[in-house]
């Protein structure tokens, strides 16, 4: 058989080289949404928070990142309409990190409130960043939906880990306002990249209505996802916002070492959520869910009645590893179930998990300061069992629907 000369070779269409360069580069875009979400938590620390009983003051900070998140779907669609994904993409990483780096300048008495507008700021720049995210992966998804959702959680947990090794790392070597300019450096680096960066213009059927997202929010599987990322993201946030501060007090050790258990606890979600893609089909996913379930509250079990370090460690890998097979679960319900693909639909569901992720933190500064940090490991352990019904009732509800 004759060789074909490599000048003879088919050329890659250049809309394909864009699509996939453009996939690639929106997928990373979800390890800043990972560093921003997990920043907060690792910042607690950094901020003397661990010093102090004024819980209250910690719930109003993740109160603000909520808000942030819930309001920036007012601002981002006129700017995706005018300007494209790429501008949508480089305000969120430039908004962030110009108000990381001016928090860095604003000190007593006026830092907590400051610091309170800048989780808004924050809040709003990721959900703009969410937004325009799943705007770029839009073309990825039709292709493979379960594997691009779990490529982005996988880049998420990166990017969680990574401000918990940011922060930890620097916490000895630097002032805090040194800190904070070193990660504002992270979102200034993404917005570089996507200003230089080409995505296909959104289709017409990538800016769904008002009123067509309120109807496809009537489906029942889009309900019960919903409500199912949100009780989980709440577990997971619950532990990662306060896990510093209640070891802390809990155990007494020392900043630098709740910042690594911290970042131990990202990187059991990590390879726990690698692993599970691996392990779910050869496994039946009633057992994967209830032993992760299982999992999951006996963590939280031994943290909240450990008193040394060994057990918090064992506890956060337990904690860490149980709600890391979650989120593989869903993906593959999204794949399966979700054929097709509208932005504003799944924006508008992560939006709403980031809310319960950021709500539920809140929640426990408000509680902490009246029941005492306890209430930090017993709210997983209820948000674990809403979530595993509200699994049992989508396999339920697909059963039922076909």
């Amino acid at each position: 058989m004759e060789r074909v000369p490599p000048t003879a070779q088919p050329a890659i269409p250049a809309d394909l080289s864009l699509l996939v360069s453009s996939a690639r580069r929106a997928l990373a875009g979800y390890a800043l949404s990972g560093f921003l979400a997990a920043l907060p938590g690792a910042l607690l620390p950094a901020w003397g928070h661990h010093l102090s009983f004024q819980f209250t003051t910690v719930g109003f900070y993740f109160l603000a990142l909520g808000m942030g998140i819930l309001l920036s779907p007012l601002a981002v669609r006129p700017l995706l309409a005018r300007r494209g994904t790429a501008a949508v993409l480089v305000l969120a990483a430039a908004l962030a990190s110009v108000t990381l780096a001016v928090m860095a300048f604003v000190g007593p008495p006026l830092a907590p409130y400051w610091r309170q507008a800048g989780m808004l700021l924050v809040g709003t720049a990721m959900g703009v960043l969410n937004f325009g995210l799943f705007q770029a992966v839009a073309p990825a998804y039709r292709m493979n939906a379960a594997a691009t959702v779990s490529i982005a959680g996988v880049f998420f947990g990166a990017g969680c880990l990574l401000a918990a090794l940011s922060v930890g790392g620097a916490f000895y070597a630097y002032t805090v306002p040194q800190i904070l300019l070193l990660v504002a450096l992270v979102p200034a680096c993404f917005a570089a990249v996507y200003r230089n960066t080409a995505f296909p213009p959104p289709s017409p059927i990538d800016e769904p209505t008002l009123r067509r997202s309120l109807t496809d929010f009537a489906n029942p599987a889009a309900i019960l996802l919903a409500l199912l990322l949100f009780f989980q993201f709440g577990n997971e946030w619950s532990i990662a916002a306060w896990l510093c501060v209640y070891l802390i007090h809990r155990l007494g050790v020392s900043p630098e070492s709740a910042l690594s258990l911290l970042a131990l606890y990202f990187l059991a979600l990590l390879v726990g959520r690698i692993a599970a893609v691996a392990v779910l089909p050869r496994v039946p996913h009633g057992r994967v869910l209830f032993s992760s379930a299982a999992a999951a509250m006996f963590g939280c079990i031994l943290l909240l009645l450990t008193n040394n370090l060994f057990g918090a460690i064992v506890g956060v890998l337990l904690a860490g590893g149980g709600f890391a097979t979650i989120y593989p679960l869903v993906a593959e319900r999204i794949g399966h179930r979700f054929d097709y693909y509208q932005p504003g639909l799944f924006s508008g569901i992560f939006s709403l998990a980031m809310i319960g992720a950021t709500l539920a933190p809140a929640s426990l500064g408000f509680l902490a300061d009246v029941v005492g940090m306890w209430v930090v490991m017993a709210l997983p352990m209820a948000g674990t069992v809403m979530v595993v019904l509200l699994i049992g009732l989508i396999w339920l509800e697909a059963k039922i629907g076909g």
